[in-house]
């Protein structure tokens, strides 16, 4: 298991992630809005690493806030990642941001579980 911890220059989102049997769990803290898009996108999908394998779960138990950007930046993870014989799914939102992903279809798209545990087991 290993553990990298970053945080965007606005210190509303930190990520640490993870890797859990041969799947990557990132798990975020604090606000996506369009200051973290870039951090989130280059965290969901490590383009330079090809031994990381393509497989992702996004734990969102501690994101308060989700714009637009979060959502694209979800979709676009997802895509890149099935493309290449991967997947994303989505663990642990709550509240607003649950609720975001619901009205935006997102969760329609992503696999969107309760807890991290679900999403690695489904």
């Amino acid at each position: 298991m290993t553990s990298n911890e970053k945080t965007d220059h606005a210190e509303r989102l930190s990520v640490a992630h993870q890797l859990v049997d041969g799947i990557r769990v990132v798990t975020l803290r604090g606000e996506f809005d369009h200051t973290a898009k870039d951090v989130l996108a280059d965290v969901l999908v490590l383009k330079d690493d090809a031994t990381v394998p393509p497989r992702v779960v996004a734990d969102l138990e501690g994101v308060t806030f989700m714009d637009s950007s979060g959502i694209n930046a979800f979709i676009l993870a997802h895509q890149h990642l099935t493309a290449a014989h991967g997947w994303l799914r989505i663990a642990g939102a709550q509240g607003a941001v649950q609720r975001v992903l619901h009205l935006t279809g997102v969760d329609t798209v992503i696999d969107c579980n309760r807890t991290v545990e679900q999403a690695l087991n489904s």
